[in-house]
């Protein structure tokens, strides 16, 4: 093969060079000359690197996939040499297909990225509107032409007066009331004790603290449905 002589050009990948390579010199892309093939892309790498020519990483892996492929050639047994060129094959006739059908594609899309739009034409502010706004007035218009999705504006105060008003119940006063009216009367209904929790939260805490009791063996259950009692064990009366 004749050697390299025409002036260096900048590729896409090493894909691009060697496509370049084999339509240059006219090479079959279906029985490549994997011997010629390394020659021509090392010596064009080569010749990049004495243009000072910044030679991207992936040019010097595929340079050394074609090396390890001529070397695995010239072996007795070189079943591996032919997959790996087989595999090297698909891998250049799917980049030219896909190089293919991106030119045909630039060429359907000429032209669309130019518009011709006529210049807006200038217009005199008016300055006719005399009423004077409120800032809250301003404030509540714009809310209502944002919308609920871009409101970014604090909850009122009184979305938080039933929180802070609402006493918080702990799972461990919880659990001293229910010891103390079980003392008293020794075994009582679990639906009564909910019954007396005043607020969701506090039949939680009623909830936990029934979980707690019974964990600690400090209760008994028993029943079932409707009717589950619980019952303070033996020796428990001084739990706090």
């Amino acid at each position: 093969m004749e050697k390299i002589s025409y002036k260096l050009e900048v590729f896409e990948g090493p894909m691009d060079l060697l496509l370049h390579l084999i339509t240059k010199h006219k090479l079959d892309i279906y029985d490549i000359p994997i011997l010629e093939l390394v020659e021509q892309y090392t010596s064009y790498v080569r010749e990049m690197q004495e243009e000072n020519m910044e030679v991207a990483s992936e040019f010097l892996e595929m340079a050394a996939r074609l090396v390890y492929i001529k070397t695995v050639s010239l072996l007795p047994v070189y079943d591996e040499a032919e997959e790996l060129k087989n595999e090297l094959r698909d891998e250049l006739l799917e980049y030219r297909d896909c190089k293919i059908l991106a030119g045909k594609l630039s060429q359907m899309t000429d032209g669309f990225n130019y518009t011709v739009r006529a210049f807006p034409e200038e217009v005199a502010p008016d300055m006719s509107y005399k009423r004077l706004h409120e800032p809250s007035e301003l404030l509540g218009a714009y809310s209502l032409a944002a919308g609920k999705k871009l409101r970014r504006l604090p909850p009122p105060l009184d979305s938080f007066k039933t929180i802070v008003t609402k006493k918080i119940v702990s799972v461990g006063s919880k659990i001293e009331s229910i010891v103390t009216s079980l003392k008293s009367k020794r075994k009582r209904k679990l639906y009564d004790i909910y019954r007396e929790a005043k607020s969701r939260s506090d039949l939680i805490v009623a909830f936990l603290a029934v979980l707690e009791l019974a964990k600690n063996k400090t209760i008994y259950v028993s029943g079932d449905g409707d009717d589950i009692q619980i019952e303070l064990l033996e020796g428990m009366e001084s739990v706090d």
